[in-house]
């Protein structure tokens, strides 16, 4: 298995294991969140590495998001939910920050907050989150 994808199944096991809303990986938005939230984490961009020769090696800052959801109501509101949501992923982030020693850091952006009109379906609140993961490589295909 290579660090990235290493790195980013430790991510959905950390927040799956501490998380009350269900996690998902790369899936497509559903048109019914569950009443605790929805979490989708999707692999993100490693983007151009630093690269250090005499072992060549490669420091990747690999941006990846994470989606929050959380319904609401048809006459407002949702908004304390999906502040306990988020909150609840800041604690699983910094529950390990370096993911097992996978990664060097988890570095995690502000929340960009919206709302999700969807036709024929109640709206959704929705938080976006990019975390940025450090770590240094060998291989990048396999390292």
């Amino acid at each position: 298995m290579s660090k990235r994808e290493a790195i980013l199944a430790a991510l959905a096991a950390q927040l799956g294991a501490r998380l009350s809303a269900p996690v998902r990986r790369n899936a497509a938005l559903p048109e019914k969140v569950p009443a605790e939230g929805l979490v989708i984490l999707r692999d993100g961009e490693p983007g151009e590495p630093e690269v250090t020769l005499n072992p060549r090696r490669e420091w990747y800052r690999h941006r990846i998001e994470l989606e929050a959801y959380m319904s609401q109501p048809a006459g407002g509101g949702g908004e304390a939910g999906l502040d306990a949501l988020l909150g609840a992923i800041g604690a699983a982030l910094t529950a390990d920050e370096t993911l097992g020693g996978l990664a060097e850091t988890l570095v995690p952006s502000a929340p960009e907050i919206g709302v999700l009109a969807i036709e024929g379906a109640a709206p959704l609140l929705s938080a976006r989150i990019v975390l940025t993961a450090e770590y240094l490589v060998s291989d990048p295909l396999g390292g």
